[in-house]
């Protein structure tokens, strides 16, 4: 679940075929609307394992990480009252040339969940951030399409390598 990152993910089942998904990402999401939503787009289906990347879009519109921080706390919260058993993965916020003004926003932001999931048990952070960096440390433009923000199958690929271990069949 999540933002356009995963919803233009539109053939992410082709990347790990032999994991049932249910892509529920839609574009254009804050984890404002992904937690004014999860009652219709995820809970529905009981899942026994949540993936999440959204966050990017809070901070692009003004939200402090410690905003995004809270957010992803209050959603964490009501994904583990509702599905107790589920494993809880937070894809981090992926470093967007486009987004670039908002770095130490978005690292601080992935620093600070990566901390608070930790702690929990059944629940995971994810770094893909660190991989889509050059050798420099910004970030990779030949990985993003023309507006710098939504990936290319290269950028997927970064993530399916990364994403593939946490993974629950």
């Amino acid at each position: 679940m999540g933002s356009s990152s995963f919803t233009r993910w539109r053939d992410v089942q082709t990347y790990f075929p032999e994991y049932p998904i249910i892509n529920r990402g839609f574009g254009g999401s804050t984890l404002v609307d992904v937690i004014r939503y999860v009652y219709d787009v995820v809970l529905p289906y009981q899942p026994k394992q949540v993936v999440i990347y959204c966050g990017e879009n809070d901070v692009a519109s003004g939200a402090s990480a410690p905003e995004v921080v809270h957010r992803f706390k209050t959603l964490y919260g009501m994904l583990r009252e509702n599905l107790p058993n589920a494993t809880i993965d937070f894809v981090s916020l992926k470093p967007s040339p486009s987004r670039v003004k908002h770095t130490e926003a978005v690292k601080a932001a992935n620093k600070e969940i990566a901390a608070f999931l930790k702690k929990q048990k059944k629940a995971h952070f994810i770094n893909i951030y660190d991989a889509m960096l050059d050798a420099s440390g910004q970030p990779r433009p030949e990985l993003f399409v023309e507006d710098m923000l939504h990936m290319k199958p290269e950028g997927y690929a970064i993530w399916q390598k990364i994403m593939q271990p946490y993974l629950l069949k």
